[in-house]
């Protein structure tokens, strides 16, 4: 057979090789086959087609997004990357299904069954999402459980701080338990939220455990706040747990500051008879007081009577500052309060006594013409008046202030008191007896030069002259003199006489630049 005849044998014509094997017949399940597996994202539709690199792609993609999800963390995976992927899948399954449409499979079962198995491969990306959902769901957990954590360190390191140092941060671990409690209700860490709470009461209130009322006042205080920033739904008893503490450190504090004679105390009183007036620690606020009153008053009778004067009167201020309507003790704080001004006012006769003796004759002689002044139906007016004339008269002459004057008068021996000055005068004695007296101003006398009082022979109230004056009775011994002007800056003239019997003395007040006496 000759080469031109090639392609034909005894008449028929052979047609020439095909380039690639002929397209299968449509068939819509295989098509669906292997479109389902593609959505595995595993690309086993492509490796049923031989599409060896499409399904090479599918796994690229498949591996570079778990490299990107893995480890799952609380903020998952970003969302364009999941929607490319999601759409990177569609297009496999519908190319693959498209594919699979006129393409042989390498599957030599039923077509049913690898329908079947395509289905159950399904489950494997919407297994992974679950699983995914799952980790990310217990980092979140864990997520929430180390800020749980955090805040907790953060309340346990601060519990040894002055309150005013770790109020802040106190702050900063409330507003995390608040968050775990409303945020993130159902997780792990919100349901340990109740017992940390329990634990933040008593770490910021740890002043009152240790019993240092005073500096767990404001801790308390604080905490009281705390419903307004956690509901009291989730504080459940601790909403109240402040209060009966805060009253029994207000009290205690108060109470020791009452004692001790502290300034402080009527604002912690004041608070707690205004924020908690029916509690049993309010109704010891004026029992508290009274007690202090009358052992205050025990002062004016001891050693420092001054000081006792000075603190009843402080008390009686700081009694009058208290409202106690609410509780109900408003009438008897105020009984305590007059009493506390009425012991002053009784004690400040005892002050000037002690000022007297003391020899601190000014605040003596302030001490006992205020007494004078205030009290005008005291039994000890009569008594003032004659010490604070002898405080006068000691602030001149010191000596005259030894002893402590009395209310005797009169004597056997008679003294006459002249006034050779133009100005009134006042003349204080004390000795024996004290008293006082005025006289009005010689209206023919003049004031005489300090050279005329130096000239031998010089004597002032000489005779031949009506001075103004007056004679009084004192008894033997030394009795101290001072003339005082009443209207002008001269210096007040002393004189010390020693008194005896069988003689008759005078007094003589003139005046110079300052006055003297002879």
């Amino acid at each position: 057979m000759s080469s031109d005849q090639y392609g034909s044998y005894q008449g028929f014509a052979v047609p020439p090789m095909p380039t690639a094997p002929p397209p299968a017949p449509p068939d819509g399940l295989r098509s669906a086959v292997v479109g389902l597996l593609n959505l595995s994202g595993l690309g086993l539709g492509y490796a049923l087609t031989r599409r060896w690199l499409l399904m090479a792609a599918c796994w690229v993609a498949t591996i570079v997004l778990l490299l990107v999800a893995l480890p799952a963390d609380p903020d998952g995976v970003s969302g364009v990357l999941v929607t490319l992927y999601v759409v990177f899948l569609v297009f496999a399954a519908v190319h693959g299904a498209l594919v699979g449409l006129r393409t042989r499979i390498a599957w030599t079962a039923p077509l049913p069954l690898a329908l079947v198995l395509a289905l159950v491969l399904l489950a494997v990306p919407a297994g992974g999402v679950v699983l995914y959902d799952n980790a990310r769901d217990e980092a979140t957990e864990q997520m929430l459980l180390d800020r749980l954590e955090t805040a907790d360190q953060l309340v346990a390191e601060n519990g040894t701080l002055p309150f005013s140092t770790a109020e802040p941060r106190y702050r900063q671990a409330l507003a995390v338990y608040d968050d775990l409690s409303t945020a993130h209700s159902g997780s792990r860490a919100a349901g340990k939220v109740p017992d940390r709470l329990k634990t933040f009461y008593t770490t910021v209130a740890g002043a009152y455990t240790q019993k240092n009322y005073c500096d767990a006042i404001p801790q308390l205080k604080y905490l009281r706040t705390v419903p307004g920033t956690i509901g009291k739904k989730q504080l459940g008893t601790l909403t109240t747990w402040p209060d009966d503490r805060l009253a029994t450190s207000l009290y205690e504090c108060a109470s020791t500051a009452l004692g001790t004679r502290s300034a402080d105390w009527p604002t912690n009183f004041g608070y707690l008879l205004t924020a908690f007036p029916q509690s049993s620690q309010a109704k010891q606020v004026e029992p508290a007081v009274k007690s202090a009153v009358d052992k205050t008053a025990q002062g004016v009778r001891g050693s420092e009577p001054c000081a006792a004067v000075e603190q009843l009167t402080s008390l009686s201020g700081q009694i009058g500052s208290l409202q106690g309507e609410q509780a109900g003790v408003a009438d008897a704080l105020g009984a305590d309060a007059r009493r506390a001004d009425s012991q002053a006012a009784a004690g400040t006769y005892q002050c000037g006594v002690s000022q007297y003796k003391d020899a601190d004759f000014d605040s003596a002689l302030t001490t006992m013409n205020d007494f004078v002044k205030d009290n005008p139906h005291d039994k000890n007016r009569t008594l003032a008046k004659k010490i604070a004339i002898a405080a006068e008269v000691a602030q001149t002459v010191p000596a005259a202030g030894k002893k402590l004057p009395t209310t005797a008068s009169g004597g056997s021996i008679s003294v006459t008191v002249k006034n050779d000055s133009p100005d009134d005068i006042t003349v204080l004695y004390t000795g024996p007896v004290t008293g006082s007296f005025s006289l009005k101003g010689c209206g023919s006398c003049t004031t005489y030069s300090l050279t005329t009082t130096l000239l031998s022979g010089f004597k002032p109230c000489s005779s031949g002259k009506n001075y103004p004056q007056k004679t009084i009775s004192l008894p033997t011994g030394t009795t101290y003199f001072v003339h005082r002007p009443d209207s002008s800056s001269a210096t007040p003239a002393s004189d010390t006489a020693k008194l005896r019997s069988g003689y008759i003395y005078t007094e003589c007040a003139y005046s110079t630049g300052a006055f003297g006496t002879g």
